[in-house]
């Protein structure tokens, strides 16, 4: 694609370019678009840490909601430098964090509390290896595609068994985000010829991927809590921060 500005990071190495023009709007930054759409999910796990902290949850979710943000900040960094090196940045933390949803979905039914979690961290970590000498390209979205997949019946189990309607609604927001950020997603792969020479304007697809994948995962750890806080007996309420992000409040047992 041509450049507007001259590249500061040098020549493209990554295995993709999304739908957007190149350091149109910066020469330090490849894909304008791309790279800030990231922000609001670094806010939104910002706030879900916070709350996490605040009311004492368990470690596990304090851990997403920083994964959260570690994602966001290797997508920037990515999607601004256009390099090798920054995409599997990128790419790895997608799969540990798949990795600590299947911890999190499963463990409650799990016997042996130390197996799981070895398993899992020594999978990400021969998966870092591996994926740092070999350049996955469809074997990398199939095996992510898995992961999600994986996570699907247990967080349908949880849904069924939901009463709270503030809850179910939750839910219902991230199967929404989750269909529209992979329309978009879509639309920016499929037709990024069509969007580059017949449309007057880039409806910037991949970046709206970002925004909408970025309270997805907001949605999906506000769910995971409130599933999590019932299991423990810490009568959990969604409410609203600011009158506009959903959050868990409980009120953990004396003895606890």
């Amino acid at each position: 694609m041509a450049d507007g500005f001259s590249s500061f990071w040098g020549p493209v190495t990554s295995t993709h370019e999304w739908c957007e023009p190149n350091y149109v709007h910066s020469s330090y930054i490849a894909e304008f678009f791309n790279t800030v759409s990231n922000v609001p999910c670094i806010i939104l796990a910002l706030i879900g840490l916070v709350n996490s902290l605040r009311q004492r949850f368990e470690k596990r979710f304090s851990v997403l909601h920083i994964s959260n943000m570690v994602l966001a900040i290797g997508s920037m960094l990515y999607h601004a430098t256009l390099q090798r090196l920054q995409q599997q940045g990128d790419e790895t933390p997608m799969v540990w964090e798949m990795l600590l949803y299947i911890y999190i979905l499963y463990s409650p039914d799990w016997h042996y509390r130390s197996t799981m979690p070895t398993f899992l961290f020594l999978y990400g970590a021969v998966f870092a290896i591996a994926h740092s000498q070999i350049r996955f390209d469809i074997g990398f979205k199939v095996h992510y595609a898995l992961l999600c997949l994986l996570c699907i019946p247990r967080m349908y189990k949880y849904y069924i068994h939901t009463e709270d309607k503030s809850a179910k609604r939750l839910a219902k927001f991230y199967l929404v985000t989750l269909l529209a950020g992979s329309f978009c997603w879509l639309v920016d792969r499929l037709f990024c010829k069509d969007i580059s020479s017949l449309w007057y304007f880039n409806p910037q697809g991949h970046a709206m991927w970002h925004v909408l994948m970025g309270f997805n995962s907001y949605f999906a750890n506000t769910c995971l809590m409130y599933w999590r806080a019932e299991q423990r007996g810490w009568n959990p309420k969604v409410k609203q921060f600011l009158g506009v992000f959903p959050y868990v409040k409980i009120q953990k047992p004396k003895i606890q």
